[in-house]
């Protein structure tokens, strides 16, 4: 018996059609891309993440994907990732305060840069403060 599975739509960054998004792709990732490698199933997902703010998002993942640098274990934690990234709310202020929790830590320097830029799209943050909170989040040894 073969299933017929409904592929999404492209999706643009709008917050009211994230949910559905991300659970049609869920779906047809679970029914007919299970044996594909993450990296696919990856691209494939991204291959339907189109215009608007979207685009300078999509490009960051995949700049981590063609340097290897994935974050993500498993198809379902980059569709939270989505979720988490454009879903509604008061995402300016989420942002802001994300970028003040964000740390080195133990991280490379260009996993610091990768995730700072992702947290830092929608803060409204610009220049200086931006600049400042950068400078924050980097291991003391550093600065």
């Amino acid at each position: 018996m073969n299933t017929e599975v409904v592929k999404p739509q492209v999706f643009d960054g709008t917050s009211s059609k994230v949910s559905g998004f991300v659970m049609v792709c869920k779906l047809y990732v679970k029914m007919r891309m299970r044996e594909k490698l993450l990296e696919e199933q990856i691209q494939w997902v991204l291959s339907y993440v189109q215009e608007r703010s979207v685009d300078v998002w999509k490009e960051n993942i995949l700049e981590n994907l063609e340097v290897g640098e994935l974050e993500f274990e498993l198809v379902g934690e980059f569709l939270a990732e989505i979720k988490k990234e454009f879903e509604g709310g008061d995402k300016e202020s989420v942002k802001v305060a994300e970028l003040k929790r964000i740390e080195q830590e133990g991280r490379s320097m260009e996993e610091l840069v990768q995730n700072f830029k992702r947290i830092a799209r929608g803060s409204r943050y610009e220049r200086y403060p931006l600049i400042k909170e950068f400078k924050r989040d980097m291991n003391g040894i550093i600065r």
